[in-house]
């Protein structure tokens, strides 16, 4: 399994932005995609966006597309979430995930980071 820690997350007003970052063990970085997911209170996982090992990268539903952004770092083997103009509804638990093929459902990915909170006050 890869080995995945998240950053980045915290208290934010609400238009503002952050930047999350997830970090991979080196040796299997390129051989997998990278997802994001984030998990608000009482509800369920919910795919953000993912990005494969060749760039190509998908996102979830209209609420997040044109605000937030997935790029790669191959040298830092590192994923990010840029998030902007957040919303209340933004807030939630931010994981990171990797898995063999990019996909929106969670099951498909095997790896896990241990999540990060964002909270975006009104």
């Amino acid at each position: 399994q890869v080995q995945l820690v998240e950053s980045g997350g915290g208290l934010v007003q609400a238009g503002g932005s952050l930047r999350l970052s997830c970090a991979a063990s080196e040796r299997t970085f390129n051989r997998y995609a990278r997802a994001w997911f984030r998990q608000a209170p009482g509800k369920e996982r919910e795919f953000v966006g993912a990005i494969t090992r060749n760039g190509v990268i998908l996102y979830s539903t209209d609420s997040v597309k044109g605000r937030f952004t997935i790029s790669r770092d191959g040298a830092k083997n590192t994923v990010y979430l840029q998030m902007n103009s957040l919303k209340p509804e933004d807030t939630a638990v931010y994981y990171c995930a990797a898995g063999p093929t990019i996909a929106r459902g969670p099951a498909l990915y095997d790896s896990w980071g241990q999540g990060t909170q964002v909270t975006v006050s009104s």
